[in-house]
């Protein structure tokens, strides 16, 4: 995803929140960024602050259901299990009932697209399904609820910035692959922006912080004409939501995925501003991959509430 994650840890100043004596006694307030309108002439680079939560795996004290789990269908891509449209508090919401890929939606062009934007008048392939349904690892709507909300019970958050550099045909791009941070001997190009941070690292070898969910809201313009897109590859869940709606959905523990949504198939009014609301979370060991492309003008908004900060 970013081009620079903040060093791991250029993840905003100390200075915003504090964080009393006792571990679960955290105080949290609202770091608020104004609204950063439109550029119509492109930056070199687009950097973008989100909020991460750490987790601790299901087997440890204090440690969360979701994370270090086998899906009832095995490790695998799922789709369905959550509402087509963001709640009330623009987070996502769990329903359930989904389904393991079997075999990918794909456009015209042979890329994957999330099976509710399939349109056969556009020459897409129609992917298929596993029999039967799944959660893809998730226990209920509660436990999902906490992904991406505070809850001291279960999780501490701090802000987490990233770069996405433009790239010679104008897209921008963040890529753990190649980030300087991640692009080397310990982290083999692994997207791991929390090692030794917040609750710590996880047990055992290779030696990282694996259970962690990643938040990102933001705004663009569109251009009916700009063949805008977005792409999201990698692993484990990726939830990519466009004027409220579902646009991305790549659910479940499994290797790397990608999934690109263009924009020209939402409905959008050409020159009006529109929410992107990026959800991402990393359950299991060993990998962690992460890119974005995209060649939307993106814009820093308010940061939610965040538990924690750190250098």
């Amino acid at each position: 995803m970013r081009n620079t994650m903040c060093n791991r840890s250029q993840l905003i100043a100390r200075s915003v929140l504090f964080v009393t004596a006792a571990p679960l006694a955290i105080s949290a307030y609202s770091l608020s960024l104004a609204s950063t309108p439109p550029n119509t002439n492109p930056p070199a680079s687009v950097t973008l602050i989100g909020v991460v939560r750490d987790f601790k795996e299901k087997t440890v004290a204090g440690g969360h259901p979701d994370f270090e789990v086998t899906p009832s269908g095995g490790f695998g891509h799922y789709c369905d299990n959550l509402q087509a449209a963001l709640g009330a508090d623009g987070k996502p919401v769990f329903k359930g009932g989904g389904f393991k890929v079997k075999t990918e939606w794909k456009n015209s062009a042979g890329k994957n697209i999330c099976y509710r934007l399939y349109n056969q008048s556009l020459g897409d392939v129609r992917g298929s399904k596993e029999s039967g349904t799944s959660t893809g690892g998730i226990t209920s709507a509660s436990s999902f609820n906490k992904w991406f909300n505070d809850d001291l019970a279960f999780n501490v958050s701090a802000p987490l910035s990233m770069t996405l550099v433009r790239q010679s045909n104008g897209s921008y791009v963040y890529d753990s692959a190649t980030d300087p941070t991640y692009n080397n001997s310990t982290y083999s190009g692994q997207f791991f922006p929390i090692d030794g941070q917040l609750f710590g690292y996880s047990a055992g070898t290779p030696h990282h912080n694996y259970h962690f969910t990643y938040e990102l809201h933001t705004k663009f313009t569109y251009a009916a004409g700009g063949a805008q897109t977005f792409t999201f590859s990698g692993d484990d869940d990726v939830f990519v939501f466009i004027n409220h709606q579902l646009v991305i959905d790549i659910g479940g523990i499994h290797g790397k995925v990608e999934q690109e949504v263009a924009l020209n198939r939402l409905g959008l009014v050409d020159g009006e501003r529109y929410d992107l609301d990026f959800f991402f979370a990393e359950r299991h060991r060993t990998e962690s991959n992460f890119k974005i492309t995209t060649n939307l003008n993106l814009e820093n908004i308010e940061l939610p509430t965040v538990s924690n900060a750190f250098d």
